[in-house]
C-alpha cells in the first residue's frame, strides 16, 4: 500500500492542475445536483419490533383519515392574571379571538378552542389551545411561524400570560454557529502548530471542501436514498474533525521529509506513502464505527451513520489526492521560516553526496541519535523520555484517573429529555411548567393506548373493559373516552399518568400497563398496545441499552482485526481497544455527574437534571471510537516505523512522540474546541453531546494515547510487536510504515534547488 500511495502522491503533485480541476468539477456537479434535487423527505422515525411502532402502524392502517400524525403541533398555554379566572368574559373573548385568527392561517389543519375542547384547568386559571399543522415543523414557512408568534403576542397584550409549546418552533439554528467556532479554533491551533499561514490554511480548505462535496452529494441523493434533512448533522461534525486531522498528519509528515533534505515531489510522495497509509486505516476504523450504527436498529441512526461514513471516505480521498496537489502550488510556503533555513542547510550538506544515494542512508539510527543530542529536545521528546523511565507510575496514574472519572457512569439512566430540560428563557420550557402546575406533571407526557378488538366478539365491551382496567391502575390520573374507527373494531384513547414523562415511575407505569395486556386479551380477545411520545422514548432507551454491547462487540472486533493488520501485533490493538473503553467510560461518568447528579450544572447552564438522552451512548461510542483510533494510528504507526527501521523499543517511542506527538496534541485541541462549542447551546441533547465528546477526546488523547499507551509499550518492550509466525504468514503485509519505500532510489537533486521549489522538477 505504501508504494501505491507514494506513486499516487507524486502523480497528484505533478498533475496538480488536473487534480484541482477534478475536485472542483466533482464539487460543482454535487452542488448542481443538490440544487436540482427534490426536497428531502421528513424523518420517518421508527423503532422496528417495538410495541409503540406496532401501535403507530396499526393506527395508520385502521385510522387512515386521521393523517396528521406527521404534522407539526403548537400548544398555546394561556394563564390568567393574578386573582382572575381564565373563563372571565374578557379573557375568554381574547383567547377565542386568538384561536380563530390562527385557524384561518395558511398550513393550519385545525385549531381547537380550549373551552369547546374542555382544555381548562380545574382551578380555572389556565387553558390551552392545540394548533395542528398540515406539514412537519421543518416545512413550516417563516410566515406561518411568524403568525403563531404574533397571535401569542396579541393575546399577551390583553394581559394574559401566553407561552408556546409543541414542536412548531423547533429549529437547528446552532449548527452554523458551532461550525464557525470550530473553524476559528482550528485556524488558531494550526497557525501555532505550523508557524505558516499557508500550512494552517490547507487543512481548513481541504476539510471544508470535503464537507461541501459530501453534504451536497448527500442532499442530491436524499430523496432517492431516503435520507432526511437531519441526516447530515453527524456528517458535518465528523467531516470537519477528520478532514482537518488527516490533512494535518500528511502535511506534518511532508514538512518532516523536507527537513531531511528531500525535494518537494519526493517529500510529498513519501508523506502520502507513510502518513497516507495511516490515514487510510484510520479512516477505515471510523467508517466501521459509523456503519456499525445500523446494529442498533434505529432507522435515523443507520442513515446518519451511513451519511457520516460517506463524508469520512471523501475526507480520506481528498487528503490523499487534493492535498498533495495543493502543496504542489506552494511547496516552500507551507514551511515555517525556521524550517526553510534548516532545509537549506541539509541540502548544502547533501550536495556533496553521490547522485542516487539510497533514501535509508540519509537517516540511520546513529544519525538520528546524534541529531537529537545536538538539537534541544521538544516537549514531546522530554515527555516520552519521562514515560519510558517511569512507565509503571504513569500507567497507574492514567488508569486510576480514568477509573475515578468513570465511577458515576455506574448510575447511568437513559431517557429522552423534553421541554423540561430546556432553559427557562425559552417559551417551550415555560409552557411545560405552566401545564405541569395547572394539570399535573404527567399532563406533558400522555400515553396513547390502542385497542385492537378485531378478534373480539364485542369490540365496545372489550374496550370498556380496557378503560376500567386502566382507570384502576396505580399512577393513572385520567383516561379519555375511546375513539373508534369507521369499522368499529379499533379504539384509541389517551391516558394521563400522575408523574412526569422522564421519571422512572412513568416508565414503570408503561411496563405495568403492557403487562396487563395478556390478561385482557385472554378475557376479551382484544389486544392492547401502548404508544405515544413518552412510550416511544421508553422503547428507544430500551432498544439502545440492549444494542450497546452488540454494537461494541462488532465495532471493536472489526477494528481489532484491522489494527492487527496495520501494526502486525496482537497486544497493540488490544491495548488500543481497552484504552478506548477507559476513555469512553470516563466521558459517560462526566455526563452523569453533570446532567444526572447536577455537578457544575449552574456553571454549564444545565436547567434540569434527569436521565441521559438514549441516543447519546451510541453517538458517543461511534464518534469517540473513530477519533481514538485516529490518534492511535497516527501516533503508534510512527513508533512502529522507527522500530521496523532498527530502533530499540524505548527509542522508537521517543521517535514517535518527536514526530507525531505535536500533531496529535494539535488535532485533539482542535476537536475539544469544536465540541466544547456545543456546550453553550440551549438544547439538552446538544449540550450532552458537546460535553461528552469534548471530555472523551481529552481523556483519550492526553491520558490514554499520550500516557497509558507509551507506558504500556515501554513495559512490554519487544513483546508489544510480537505476532505468532503462523499469523504472520496468514496476514497480508500492507506496509503501513513504508519499509518498501527505503528501496526506492531518490532522483538526483536538480540544479538551482531553491528555484526548483517554486517550479518542481517533473520526474
Amino acid at each position: 500500500m505504501a508504494t501505491f500511495l507514494y506513486r499516487l502522491g507524486r502523480v497528484s503533485f505533478r498533475k496538480r492542475h488536473w487534480f484541482l480541476l477534478l475536485w472542483a468539477a466533482i464539487l460543482a456537479v454535487a452542488v448542481f445536483g443538490a440544487a436540482k434535487a427534490p426536497a428531502a423527505p421528513d424523518d420517518s422515525f421508527s423503532i422496528s419490533g417495538s410495541e409503540s411502532q406496532k401501535a403507530f402502524d396499526l393506527l395508520d392502517q385502521r385510522f387512515p383519515d386521521s393523517g396528521s400524525s406527521n404534522g407539526a403541533t403548537a400548544r398555546l398555554v394561556f394563564v390568567a392574571p393574578g386573582g382572575q379566572k381564565i373563563t372571565a368574559a374578557g379573557n375568554k373573548a381574547a383567547i377565542e379571538h386568538t384561536v380563530r385568527e390562527l385557524a384561518d392561517g395558511s398550513q393550519v389543519q385545525s385549531a381547537l378552542d380550549p373551552f369547546a375542547a374542555h382544555a381548562v384547568s380545574k382551578d380555572g386559571t389556565t387553558a390551552y389551545a392545540t394548533i395542528t399543522y398540515e406539514t412537519s415543523n421543518s416545512d413550516l414557512t417563516d410566515a406561518t411561524t411568524a403568525a403563531l408568534k404574533q397571535a401569542a403576542q396579541d393575546a399577551r397584550d390583553t394581559g394574559l400570560t401566553v407561552e408556546i409549546g409543541g414542536d412548531a418552533l423547533s429549529s437547528m439554528e446552532m449548527s452554523a454557529v458551532t461550525e464557525l467556532i470550530g473553524v476559528a479554533a482550528a485556524a488558531v491551533v494550526l497557525l501555532i502548530t505550523f508557524g505558516s499561514l499557508v500550512a494552517a490554511g490547507l487543512p481548513l480548505i481541504t476539510a471544508l471542501l470535503g464537507i461541501g462535496t459530501a453534504v451536497a452529494a448527500i442532499t442530491a441523493l436524499a430523496s432517492t436514498i431516503g435520507f432526511s434533512s437531519t441526516t447530515t448533522a453527524l456528517a458535518l461534525m465528523l467531516g470537519l474533525a477528520v478532514g482537518i486531522d488527516y490533512a494535518l498528519f500528511i502535511l506534518s509528515r511532508y514538512r518532516s521529509e523536507r527537513a531531511e533534505g528531500r525535494d518537494p515531489e519526493e517529500a510529498v510522495g513519501r508523506a502520502v506513502g507513510t502518513a497516507g497509509s495511516a490515514v487510510v486505516f484510520a479512516g477505515l476504523t471510523v467508517i466501521i464505527a459509523l456503519v456499525g450504527l445500523s446494529v442498533v436498529g434505529l432507522s435515523i441512526l443507520t442513515k446518519m451513520g451511513l451519511a457520516a461514513a460517506f463524508t469520512v471516505l471523501v475526507a480520506v480521498l481528498i487528503a490523499l489526492t487534493l492535498l498533495p496537489a495543493l502543496i504542489g502550488f506552494a511547496p516552500r510556503a507551507v514551511l515555517s521560516r525556521t524550517m526553510r533555513k534548516k532545509v537549506k542547510k541539509v541540502k548544502k550538506a547533501k550536495r556533496g553526496k553521490p547522485v542516487g544515494f539510497p533514501a535509508y542512508e540519509a537517516h540511520p539510527q546513529e544519525t538520528q541519535e546524534t541529531q537529537e543530542t545536538q538539537e534541544k529536545p521538544g516537549l514531546g521528546t522530554r515527555w516520552a523520555r519521562f514515560v519510558i523511565r517511569r512507565p509503571l507510575l504513569v500507567l497507574l496514574f492514567g488508569v486510576v484517573a480514568l477509573g475515578t472519572c468513570a465511577v458515576p457512569a455506574l448510575d447511568l439512566e437513559l431517557g429522552n429529555p423534553g421541554d423540561e430540560s430546556k432553559s427557562t428563557a425559552t417559551t417551550e420550557r415555560r409552557a411545560y411548567d405552566a401545564l405541569s402546575d395547572a394539570f399535573g406533571p404527567g399532563f406533558n407526557g400522555p400515553l396513547t393506548v390502542v385497542v385492537d378488538a378485531k378478534g373480539s366478539s364485542d369490540p365496545k365491551a372489550a374496550t370498556t373493559t380496557v378503560v376500567d382496567e386502566l382507570k384502576a391502575t396505580h399512577g393513572v390520573v385520567s383516561v379519555t373516552q375511546p375513539r373508534f374507527n369507521k369499522a368499529g373494531d379499533t379504539a384509541m384513547l389517551t391516558l394521563t399518568p400522575s408523574t412526569a414523562p422522564s421519571s422512572t415511575a412513568t416508565k414503570e407505569l408503561v411496563h405495568t400497563i403492557r403487562g396487563e395486556a395478556a390478561g385482557i386479551k385472554a378475557g376479551t380477545g382484544a389486544e392492547m398496545l401502548v404508544s405515544g411520545t413518552t412510550a416511544v422514548n421508553i422503547d428507544m432507551a430500551d432498544k439502545v441499552t440492549g444494542a450497546i454491547l452488540p454494537y461494541l462487540a462488532v465495532v471493536v472486533g472489526l477494528a481489532f482485526l484491522l489494527l492487527m493488520l496495520v501494526f502486525r501485533s496482537i497486544l497493540v490493538p488490544l491495548k488500543a481497544a481497552l484504552g478506548f473503553l477507559l476513555s469512553v467510560c470516563a466521558a459517560f461518568g462526566v455526563i452523569v455527574a453533570v446532567f444526572q447528579w447536577g455537578w457544575l450544572a449552574d456553571l454549564l447552564g444545565v436547567q434540569t437534571v434527569g436521565p441521559i438522552s438514549s441516543m447519546l451512548p451510541v453517538f458517543l461510542i461511534g464518534v469517540v471510537f473513530g477519533l481514538a483510533m485516529d490518534y492511535e494510528v497516527f501516533l503508534v504507526t510512527r513508533m512502529r516505523e522507527a522500530y521496523v527501521h532498527g530502533e530499540r523499543p524505548g527509542q522508537a517511542i521517543v521517535t514517535g512522540f518527536r514526530h507525531s506527538g505535536k500533531v496529535v496534541v494539535a488535532a485533539a485541541v482542535i476537536m475539544i474546541s469544536v465540541f466544547a462549542g456545543f456546550i453553550g447551546m440551549s438544547e439538552s441533547m446538544i449540550k450532552m453531546m458537546g460535553l461528552g465528546l469534548a471530555s472523551a477526546v481529552f481523556f483519550d488523547a492526553f491520558l490514554v494515547r499520550m500516557a497509558i499507551v507509551p507506558a504500556l509499550l515501554a513495559l512490554l518492550g519487544d513483546k508489544a510487536w510480537w505476532l505468532p509466525r503462523w499469523l504472520q504468514k496468514v496476514l497480508p503485509n500492507v506496509d503501513v510504515e513504508g519499509e518498501k519505500l527505503n528501496r526506492i532510489r531518490e532522483p538526483a537533486p536538480a540544479s538551482g534547488i531553491d528555484e526548483a521549489e517554486h517550479e518542481p522538477s517533473r520526474v
